[in-house]
């Protein structure tokens, strides 16, 4: 298990899950597409480290490390 902390540009992971979040942050996360079983990529950090640019499900989304880190993540393969 990882989280997006550790990943470097170009790394593919699957969420497996969730680290303790408030309900209402975890449902805009679902419903941006991270779901359990998603494969998010990572394709860009922004000059000062935050946000993150990630690709999921054919589209690409930015967000703070902070709000990434509720993701729990292991490699793609």
């Amino acid at each position: 298990m990882m989280t997006v902390t550790e990943m470097k540009v170009g790394t593919k992971a699957k969420i497996i899950g969730y680290h303790a979040a408030p309900a209402g942050y975890r449902a805009k996360l679902l419903a941006l597409g991270l779901t359990s079983g998603a494969v998010i990529e990572l394709i860009g950090i922004a000059p000062m480290g935050d946000p993150m640019r990630f690709k999921v499900r054919g589209f690409e989304l930015s967000l703070r490390k902070s709000e990434a880190s509720v993701l729990q993540l292991q490699i793609e393969d």
